[in-house]
């Protein structure tokens, strides 16, 4: 049964939507009397979530369509009038839906007299934030779902300049911003006017970002390197960059090389999840490979995969890449006055090693919106395969950039007889084993997180094998960095945070120990694992 309310909703919706497609999919609904969808796309309007939108395709206000976009970058130019902002360039992955989302938005802007640019083609994420500087706009704006699942796309919102009182320069909006938008998004126009008096960003501006990537490297390279941009809009971008960079033409994973949004060989196309390099790796098997590099679909993001000292391929979690890429680049720095930076669901090793030289280390909450906000950046990630190596071109995180320089250091360290895991083994002997792992539970409905959460929160488990609680931390009611989770520190260096992902129907808990040896570690965090399972279960 339709409430009359309801129905009211829908069709006011039916009659602004820019959309035929998605407004006869409502009409239809209304029609057959299926209360159920149209209850699931009328349970509120997409929120701003990690810096914008991101959600499932699909009809009304609780999905990714035209006529959220739409509204949503109505709700956007009102904030620049209000901020004095004249300009913005834009920027799409191959999803479906970006295409369109992009045309929308830029005639909407174009259409409110604000100065836009559009990316020639489906591109990384990081050449949209590379391009916000390099034209020197107010505002940049990312269609795309990033590693999210083919049904789902996304609206990433970064800002140029100073606005609020904080230095974006480039980088992805952070409260109050957001919530300002999502207010000025409710009261947006429904149908506002639009203009095509748009102009497309010139190649040299990508090609521009390719040699700052480029030039990152120190010195040619000879790796045999597998590449996989997971069906995303990486590979153009990547080979040109290896290229410039006088490294080998990397080994092409071909059947996830060129774009497709509907990801048939990865469900979930995210490099962190079990089996997405599987390909891959069969590759590097054959090939005979020295290092496997995955991006995310708009290539944010980079994963690595060598041959381990038993001589099977293994997968890097994201704290191992994230201390090696961190202590590579804090050794080969000559400055002092650089800060390092990582999430607080990071592994805590790299804030010991800025420590011991002399660094300033800032941990952050989770999210580059965060991490971006670190003046002289001169390494910061989150464990999510998150890395910027280069903030003053990329204030954001950057899956070529930090792939090129995975390499070099791959290269440097097989010219003298080391591999990574050899790095690695240094590093524990000196700072002690500091092993990660997180348990992931996907939901279907998100009111299982908020029970989940209220469970640890109101009781959180006083020993875990036998290992006592010393402290327990409830974030949102953090003075320094307030978020939704919590924290918890056992005997023995077990430390365990417990939150929800920002981007994906997900309760994450992130688990920490440090052990004296490898192994020690290894087996701790298994049972650590095992543990927590059963408490979350």
């Amino acid at each position: 049964m339709i409430s009359d309310q309801l129905r009211v909703e829908v069709q006011e919706w039916i009659d602004n939507d820019p959309d035929k497609e998605t407004a006869k999919q409502l009409s239809d609904w209304l029609k057959e009397g299926n209360s159920k969808e149209l209850e699931r796309c009328f349970s509120g309007f997409l929120q701003f979530g990690t810096a914008g939108l991101r959600g499932p395709i699909g009809p009304g206000p609780s999905c990714m369509n035209r006529a959220v976009v739409s509204r949503t970058a109505t709700g956007i130019v009102e904030f620049m009038k209000k901020n004095h902002l004249t300009s913005v360039v834009i920027g799409r992955d191959a999803r479906h839906g970006s295409d369109q989302f992009s045309q929308d938005s830029a005639e909407i802007f174009s259409g409110a007299g604000i100065k836009t640019y559009v990316l020639p083609r489906a591109l990384p994420t990081p050449v949209l934030a590379f391009a916000i500087d390099k034209l020197k706009v107010d505002v940049g704006i990312m269609v795309t779902a990033s590693h999210n699942p083919a049904t789902d796309n996304g609206y990433k919102v970064y800002l140029g300049g100073v606005v609020a009182g904080v230095n974006y320069n480039g980088s992805q909006i952070i409260p109050p911003v957001d919530t300002e938008i999502s207010n000025l998004i409710a009261q947006a126009n429904k149908n506002p006017p639009r203009s095509q008096d748009f102009q497309t960003v010139n190649e040299s501006v990508i090609d521009d970002y390719i040699s700052s990537v480029a030039a990152l490297a120190s010195t040619p390279n000879n790796l045999k390197v597998v590449y996989t941009p997971l069906h995303g809009v990486g590979a153009e971008t990547f080979i040109e960059v290896f290229k410039r960079a006088k490294f080998a033409s990397p080994i092409l994973v071909s059947e996830q090389v060129n774009p497709d949004p509907n990801f048939p060989t990865t469900p979930f196309p995210n490099p962190e999840e079990p089996g997405s390099m599987d390909m891959a790796l069969e590759y590097a098997k054959k090939n005979k490979a020295d290092v496997v590099i995955a991006n995310d679909p708009d290539a944010d993001r980079c994963a690595m995969a060598i041959v381990n000292p038993d001589g099977l391929w293994q997968v890097l979690r994201g704290d191992e890449i994230g201390v090696l890429i961190g202590d590579y680049l804090i050794k080969k720095s000559s400055s002092s006055n650089k800060a390092i930076a990582n999430s607080l669901v990071s592994s805590s090793l790299l804030g010991k090693i800025a420590n011991k030289h002399g660094l300033k280390f800032e941990e952050t909450l989770t999210g580059f919106k965060w991490i971006s906000k670190i003046d002289n950046l001169l390494f910061g990630y989150e464990e999510a395969l998150g890395y910027c190596v280069d903030q003053k071109n990329v204030n954001d995180k950057d899956g070529i950039s930090a792939a090129l320089i995975l390499v070099q250091i791959v290269n440097e360290l097989k010219a003298n007889g080391q591999s990574v895991f050899d790095y690695l083994e240094k590093l524990g002997n000196e700072y002690g084993f500091h092993r990660t792992d997180q348990i992931s539970i996907r939901v279907t409905n998100l009111n299982e997180i908020d029970e989940l959460l209220k469970k640890v929160t109101t009781t959180p488990p006083q020993t875990l094998l036998s290992n006592a609680l010393k402290s327990y931390e409830n974030l949102s009611e953090s003075k320094v960095m307030p978020t939704v989770g919590v924290r918890l520190n056992y005997d023995n260096g077990i430390r365990v945070i417990i939150r929800p992902s920002g981007t994906e129907p997900k309760l994450k808990c992130y688990i920490e120990v440090v052990s004296s040896t490898k192994n020690e570690a290894e087996n701790l965090i298994s049972q650590i694992k095992q543990a927590l399972t059963k408490v979350l279960s």
